[in-house]
């Protein structure tokens, strides 16, 4: 398989209807991976691919015992990898260039029948390819710890280490080649569908007609019937569509629940936990300590919110309306680029520097456009080129918060690219990391340049509402997915049991101040992670809590701090997040390490009290 992965972050930011106009924000030249989409050099690419893997698998498969037992087994095998690293790098080169072209507009059939190409192609070279991982594993323990002492070998050990616990739950090479391949036409072909579902919705709000991505901006409006019209053109909208995001829904579910079951996984996240590198255990402590924590957190704050608003309760369109009687500020998008970068500046100088070249290079796309993917994210690519973020950029605070997440990613992506494509990828749970840091030094320097104190406290509401969507709202994504896989292994859901689903751990997390009016059971239709990533969501949280407690490490105590933290992000996927937060004295399979990342919300909320009196 390839190891080229989109890291999609969470939708901070949004269109408003006082944006900017597209041409005054960057768009991504996308030429540092192809000219375009019908140039030679995609075609020829695409040629020595399918042949690079056909020659590799006529060179090494079946061999790889034979040569793990010989007296030159280290620069033998080390020969292999770097022949598989390098073939690992083209398909990626390939299938980022058609993902990002895909991504910059969804509806154009052209686009699309690019990326389907691409994908099927890269599917069917990749499938030679297969034998190797596979061969590997089945080699001794001790043949290959005797090769990796082999100074050729040793750089990989870390892959070795990584690919070996797949060992219990890989299958016979036959059927593996038929899971690969047969993904084009299924797993593959629903989320495309997913997709181009989604970018095709229309909402009428107020006599308009608009995407998804304006249309939840409006949840943001200051005026209550302009969030509340938005809402419920959303839910119109989510209605009419609810058999086909049903069908999808229980169709992937099945999809994985058979693939987990060939493969010998006892519990529906367990596979997600191993690619996440992170034991079951570690993601449960997670898991109960958020929830545990709720009537702390989100309870506490949306009953807070009421007040300000002078309600006994908020409807579920007003949950992240702004303050009342705070002027929203608004940041062009050069304010924006200044804001983030003097942040990351005032940490670290190296890591600005990084951020720079995003804005200098063209390597973001910002603006709104029909078609375009919803959201934000930072696609590392291949590490020979560079990351690329994409965003639907509106002016608004979040939207700056939103630049400081990606580009943590991206940071984080040229930082570990020396590791080479087998080793740059971090597990989902670290890879949030950079970003929701990222996030938090921009908050700080906000807010330290803020003495007003109505716009303190609406700056400190938006970072705690950032916070409780990150912890609260993904954890609680967590528990309705592990409901519907569950459920799912009893036959197919129909819409309205997945609603009350919804429902159950909405209300469950959102606390008694919010109410859950008719329609919203319907809002669960449009997250992508549901389909792109199953269990994704819980790495938000993980991240999220995980940088409370770096940052509480690096107030405490700044000196050598940003040193040791680029080394974190440097090592990509090469340590185990034990091994990477030992320096900063942090363990996440101690209960107190959850402890320490809410009680950051929680001195939050007081804040927000005491500003209240």
């Amino acid at each position: 398989m390839t190891s080229a992965a989109t890291h999609a972050a969470p939708s901070h930011a949004a269109p408003s209807r006082s944006a900017a106009p597209a041409s005054a924000l960057p768009e991504w030249d996308l030429s540092d991976l192809y000219p375009g989409m019908t140039s030679p050099e995609v075609a020829a690419d695409l040629k020595e691919a399918e042949s690079a893997c056909a020659a590799f698998a006529e060179t090494w498969r079946g061999k790889l015992g034979e040569i793990a037992a010989a007296a030159d087994a280290g620069p033998r095998l080390a020969e292999a990898v770097r022949q598989y690293e390098a073939i690992e790098e083209l398909l990626g080169r390939l299938i980022s260039y058609a993902g990002l072209v895909y991504a910059g507009d969804n509806s154009d059939p052209a686009r699309a029948k690019f990326y389907g190409d691409v994908q099927e192609r890269v599917t069917n070279a990749s499938s030679h390819l297969l034998f190797f991982e596979l061969e590997l594993n089945r080699l001794d323990d001790a043949l290959v710890d005797a090769a990796l002492a082999d100074p050729a070998l040793q750089r990989w050990r870390p892959w070795f280490t990584d690919i070996r616990k797949e060992r219990p739950y890989q299958l016979e090479d036959r059927l593996e080649q038929l899971f690969l391949e047969k993904s084009v036409s299924g797993r593959t072909a629903w989320n495309r569908l997913f997709n181009e579902t989604v970018s095709a919705l229309r909402f009428k709000v107020e006599g308009r007609e608009l995407t998804l991505e304006p249309t939840l901006n409006l949840l943001l409006e200051p005026v209550e019937p302009a969030r509340k019209a938005a809402a419920e053109a959303l839910a119109t909208t989510f209605r009419e569509h609810l058999r086909t995001f049903t069908l999808i829904t229980n169709v992937l579910a099945k999809d994985k629940e058979i693939t987990d079951r060939w493969r010998g996984f006892k519990d529906v996240a367990d596979s997600r936990h191993l690619a996440n590198r992170v034991e079951r255990e570690v993601v449960e402590a997670l898991v109960s300590a958020v929830r545990d924590a709720y009537p702390r957190l989100s309870h506490r704050y949306y009953a807070l919110k009421a007040r300000w608003f002078g309600k006994d309760a908020l409807d579920h369109w007003d949950r992240n309306a702004p303050l009342p009687k705070v002027e929203q500020r608004t940041y062009a998008w050069s304010e924006a680029r200044s804001t983030v970068l003097d942040a990351y500046r005032g940490f670290s100088p190296k890591l600005a520097e990084i951020a720079q070249r995003f804005f200098d290079r063209r390597w973001i796309d910002a603006p709104v456009r029909p078609g375009k993917a919803p959201g934000a994210f930072s696609h590392p690519t291949v590490p020979s080129v560079h990351p690329y973020v994409l965003m639907n950029y509106q002016n608004k605070p979040r939207d700056v918060m939103t630049l400081a997440h990606e580009l943590g990613h991206g940071v984080h992506q040229v930082l570990a690219a020396p590791n080479g494509p087998l080793m740059a990828p971090t597990p989902l749970t670290l890879a949030e990391t950079a970003s929701v840091f990222g996030e938090m030094l921009t908050f700080k320097a906000i807010l330290a340049a803020t003495p007003d104190r109505a716009q303190r406290k609406a700056l400190i509401a938006s970072k705690v509402e950032d916070m409780l969507n990150t912890v609260v709202r993904q954890i609680a994504f967590y528990s309705f997915e592990r409901k519907v896989h569950e459920a799912r292994k009893e036959g197919e859901l129909t819409a309205d049991e997945i609603g009350r689903f919804w429902l159950e751990v909405q209300s469950e997390s959102l606390g008694p101040a919010i109410r859950l009016g008719p329609g919203y059971e319907t809002f669960w239709t449009y997250i992508g992670h549901f389909i792109h990533a199953p269990f994704y969501v819980y790495a938000y949280a993980f991240g999220d809590c995980l940088v409370n407690s770096l940052y509480a490490v690096y107030e405490r105590a700044p000196e050598g701090f940003a040193g040791r933290y680029l080394d974190l992000l440097a090592a990509g996927g090469t340590k185990h997040h034990s091994e990477l937060l030992a320096p900063f004295g942090l363990d996440a399979r101690e209960p107190a390490f959850w402890q320490t990342g809410l009680t950051v919300i929680e001195r939050m909320i007081g804040e927000l009290e005491a500003l209240e009196g």
